[in-house]
């Protein structure tokens, strides 16, 4: 994208409407996760069909990463951002109303593909927005992003509880969350390429620093994805725990990493990206240890909000470190998002599939690796120091009047 100048107002406006995307884009996940026995039930598939299924998001997403920037070249940043966008939003309607499998994963791979592809749109998005700001703000969209998840799976959690079809609740909030998104889009900068740039082609492998700096992403998105899904199913295998008390190791993990992702950019303008992963990789390799070794579940259940803490800002530095790594932020986020994708793909499996070979205190342990290699690998995330733009009011963009 060509580099525009634009007045501080606009982009401090821009920043509040790409946290809106964020929140947006979180909810219809939150919205979708909450009702999948349902959805389950209505497609009359057995659980390792539905583990099957639920592997065609991922793949819809990493197959279509790549075509983001391409979109955004031809229709500009925030036509590209409103049309992925509500693709996106209205792809919520689609899995609940697959009668059988295979109807089922092409509704996810298209649920995947549009995820993907509006996911690597506000993320660039938001790595121009915090170079014309000169400061940090890419961990406090992904904490917006976890909001609305929250926002969203709690409205699910409501909906599953009064016994509501999924295809009512999910085109109503499909509805809600498209206008929604489209309002903030409005606001959004209207980024546009040179004239004399080169679209980017519509596929292209990810650029080497991209490699690099997904390798990081993927050692936090694996962790991450293994505490999501097996932190409750330690503590009440390993420790013996109450499903009650297990469900609560599982939540604090969420807790530790929306605050510390709310928290983080102040922390990151202070301290720097690289120190931050650091210590983040500490505090999660300490944590790790904490679960490895404990004998009461309330080490455990510390040793997990640890990891949580630790690994929470990392994702959003590597989107950052990406989009500021070459000419084309885009295709560079695209990569690092195919990366930590797969990563939070295969950690559940994998986390499994070791445990039926050998435990999951083992598993555990090799997750532990993971969050030291942060400590080992964070060097990857230095960039060259940001460029604050200079502005003047008279360039400031005005908002688009379209919905």
């Amino acid at each position: 994208m060509s580099e525009v100048i634009q007045d501080r107002g606009a982009v401090r406006r821009a920043r509040y409407a790409v946290a809106a995307v964020f929140c947006v884009h979180g909810a219809v996940t939150g919205s979708f996760a909450t009702r999948v026995p349902w959805i389950q039930d209505h497609a009359s598939v057995s659980a390792g069909q539905l583990g099957i299924a639920l592997a065609f998001p991922a793949i819809g997403a990493s197959v279509s990463m790549p075509l983001a920037g391409w979109v955004s070249h031809r229709l500009g940043a925030r036509t590209a951002l409103r049309v992925l966008l509500t693709l996106w939003t209205l792809a919520l309607i689609l899995p609940s109303l697959a009668p059988n499998l295979l109807t089922l994963c092409g509704a996810l791979f298209v649920y995947g593909a549009t995820a993907g592809m509006s996911d690597v749109a506000m993320n660039a998005l938001g790595v121009e927005i915090e170079t014309l700001l000169g400061k940090s703000i890419m961990s406090g969209l992904h904490g917006m992003w976890s909001a609305g998840a929250l926002i969203g799976s709690a409205a699910g959690t409501l909906a599953a509880h009064m016994g509501a079809d999924a295809r009512i609740h999910h085109a109503l909030a499909a509805v809600s969350l498209t206008a929604i998104g489209l309002l903030a889009c409005r606001w959004v900068l209207d980024l546009r390429p040179a004239e004399d740039e080169e679209p980017p082609p519509r596929f292209a492998l990810p650029p080497k620093s991209a490699l690099l700096i997904g390798a990081v992403g993927f050692c936090a998105v694996f962790a991450e994805g293994a505490s999501l899904d097996w932190s409750a199913v330690y503590l009440r295998d390993v420790l013996d725990t109450s499903a009650g008390l297990a469900a609560a190791s599982t939540t604090g993990f969420t807790l530790t990493m929306a605050v510390a992702r709310l928290a983080g950019d102040k922390v990151v303008d202070r301290f720097g990206a690289v120190r931050v992963v650091r210590v983040g990789g500490v505090l999660a390799t300490i944590g790790g240890l904490l679960v490895v070794t404990a004998g009461h579940p309330a080490v455990a259940m510390g040793g997990f909000a640890l990891m949580g803490l630790g690994i929470a800002v990392v994702v959003p530095l590597a989107f950052a470190a990406a989009g500021r790594s070459g000419p084309n932020a885009s295709l560079a986020i695209a990569g690092v998002a195919t990366i930590t994708y797969t990563s939070g793909l295969v950690a559940p499996s994998a986390i499994g599939t070791l445990a039926d070979l050998t435990s999951l205190v083992v598993s555990f342990g090799v997750v532990t690796v993971l969050a030291f290699g942060l400590v080992a690998f964070a060097g990857v995330l230095r960039t060259a120091s940001r460029q604050t733009a200079k502005v003047t009011p008279q360039e400031a963009p005005a908002p688009d009047p379209r919905p």
